[in-house]
């Protein structure tokens, strides 16, 4: 039951995180995609809200 509320944490971090990036960043701007961007953002968020929830026990 523990894996699944760290999986959900993380879920929820990466939605969080993905969805106002994805609001707020601008295309136009920088060298990367918002694609690549979401992505990174995406990976760093899920695995923080899993970690975080994981090892706070």
């Amino acid at each position: 039951m523990s894996l699944i509320t760290d999986l959900v944490n993380a879920v929820i971090s990466l939605a969080i995180s993905v969805g106002i990036t994805v609001a707020l960043a601008d295309e136009d701007d920088g060298p990367w995609d918002l694609t690549d961007m979401a992505l990174a953002v995406g990976i760093s968020a899920s695995l923080s809200g899993f970690f975080t929830s994981y090892f706070a026990k």
